[in-house]
């Protein structure tokens, strides 16, 4: 059975910083990504990873500040979040693929997610 488990969330202040971790198990990815959701907007993509090799993507709204990086042996995602701001306040969802050809910013590659974990960024 699949299972992907966020934590990490929390609140902080404007600038702060927090680190999302998304441990998987169940079976082997191509591919894993972060999302958000904030409140009365569509689920967008924030950073994805591919699991072989190690090439990653940000989306341009957090390029510089947002880091996401994978730990092999512990089969875990993390998402570092520096100078966050009040608009990165989202649940954030952890998400896996398994389609080598899949555009990792769009929700459609992703065949698995976590339950989401707030982040509220006060200013």
């Amino acid at each position: 059975q699949v299972q992907l488990v966020e934590s990490g969330g929390g609140l902080v202040q404007a600038g702060g910083s927090l680190r999302l971790s998304c441990a998987a198990s169940g079976r082997t990815f191509i591919t894993m990504g972060w999302f958000r959701q904030a409140p009365g907007k569509e689920r967008e993509f924030v950073a994805a990873i591919r699991w072989s090799g190690g090439r990653t993507y940000h989306a341009d709204s957090v390029k510089g500040r947002f880091t996401i990086s994978r730990d092999n042996a512990k089969n875990t995602v993390y998402l570092e979040m520096n100078s966050l701001k009040p608009e990165d306040t989202a649940v954030y969802y952890c998400a896996a693929g398994q389609n080598y050809f899949g555009n990792d910013a769009q929700r459609s590659s992703y065949d698995y997610w976590g339950q989401g974990t707030q982040v509220t960024v006060s200013s």
